[in-house]
């Protein structure tokens, strides 16, 4: 499949449409958002998801006591397209700046954009952080979502698809990659390639060309292999027919991949994937119980589909996230 085409069939979020529409929002005025978020945040107790809603809050900020930030920290109104966007990415600024534009330009704060898979030393907004250890100084918000939140219709019954596992993604310098792909290249129940460059320094055999999502969803299994940080895929499988196959995840995004519950979830494999065979095996066999995961992963997804609500989330992680840097009286 040529460039051009796996574009237009890719399965992936439109880009152009995104651009479009962060573009003219970035023409309002500040001062509109600014007006509004007391209105738009007054009636939150009263919802009947409010403790729903808290408790997600709390999740992607567990900031709880005052944590100062540093007179180096930067102001709000040097949030701008111009200066940002050209050396932080275009995607992290407007999925920033889509909330922070809410809040006064003279609050500071503290950005980690990218695949960030440390803890910063003071409270940073990131897209990603470790599961493990205290990760408090490490604020999620839903950065990159274009990339990251690919949901699908997908209106293949599991037991109409290919007893195989399939991978599909770049491995280089990407360890737990290659170790899987040293592990079960050319393994008979399974279907693996690397996408990436031909120059990179992996064996030749693996690279293939890329495979669009409804390709993948002809496979009851999909390998969900963590790369720089998260498995950006792991979204849509789980919103598929087909199920999620991984090791017990180390690093967390707005997805709250740390809450998934292993073989309810996700097939879960040892970190070694000593195991997949086995594992995979036990699912073909007993369908009823890979349904059964389908349907779970489904319900887990259906709670990111509200979008007024996602607003709401974030909206009221960043401003907790002023509140607990000192910058704003806390929220009666």
């Amino acid at each position: 499949m040529n460039k051009l085409l796996y574009k237009f069939q890719s399965g992936k979020n439109n880009k152009y449409s995104y651009y479009l529409k962060h573009f003219l929002c970035y023409l309002i005025p500040q001062t509109f958002y600014l007006h509004k978020l007391d209105r738009t945040l007054q009636k939150v107790s009263q919802r009947t998801d409010y403790n729903y809603i808290k408790e997600r809050v709390n999740y992607y900020n567990k900031l709880n006591s005052i944590n100062y930030l540093p007179k180096t920290a930067l102001p709000l109104h040097e949030h701008r397209y111009k200066k940002v966007a050209p050396k932080e990415g275009s995607v992290y600024f407007f999925d920033s700046y889509e909330y922070t534009r809410w809040f006064s330009q003279s609050f500071k704060w503290s950005y980690r954009f990218g695949d960030i898979t440390y803890i910063p030393e003071i409270p940073s907004i990131v897209k990603s952080r470790p599961i493990a250890g205290n990760n408090a100084n490490s604020v999620i918000m839903k950065l990159n979502k274009i990339r990251h939140f690919i949901f699908v219709n997908d209106t293949i019954p599991f037991e109409d698809k290919q007893n195989k596992i399939i991978f599909r993604g770049k491995s280089n310098k990407k360890e737990k990659r290659i170790r899987f792909m040293e592990k079960y290249f050319q393994h008979p129940l399974c279907d693996l390639g690397d996408i990436g460059r031909y120059n990179d320094g992996l064996p030749t055999a693996w690279k293939t060309p890329k495979m669009t999502i409804k390709e993948h969803l002809k496979y009851k299994f999909i390998m969900a292999l963590e790369g720089n940080d998260v498995a950006s895929n792991l979204k849509w499988i789980m919103s598929s027919n087909s199920i999620a196959v991984m090791p017990e995840p180390e690093f967390e995004t707005w997805f709250m991949e740390g809450t998934l519950i292993p073989d309810y979830h996700y097939i879960r494999i040892k970190a070694d994937y000593s195991d997949l065979e086995e594992r995979i095996n036990y699912y073909i066999e007993h369908p009823e119980k890979a349904q059964e995961i389908i349907n779970h992963a489904h319900e887990y997804v259906e709670q990111f589909k509200d979008k007024k609500r996602e607003k709401l989330i974030s909206l009221l992680t960043l401003q907790k996230y002023f509140t607990q840097t000192g910058q704003l009286t806390k929220p009666k």
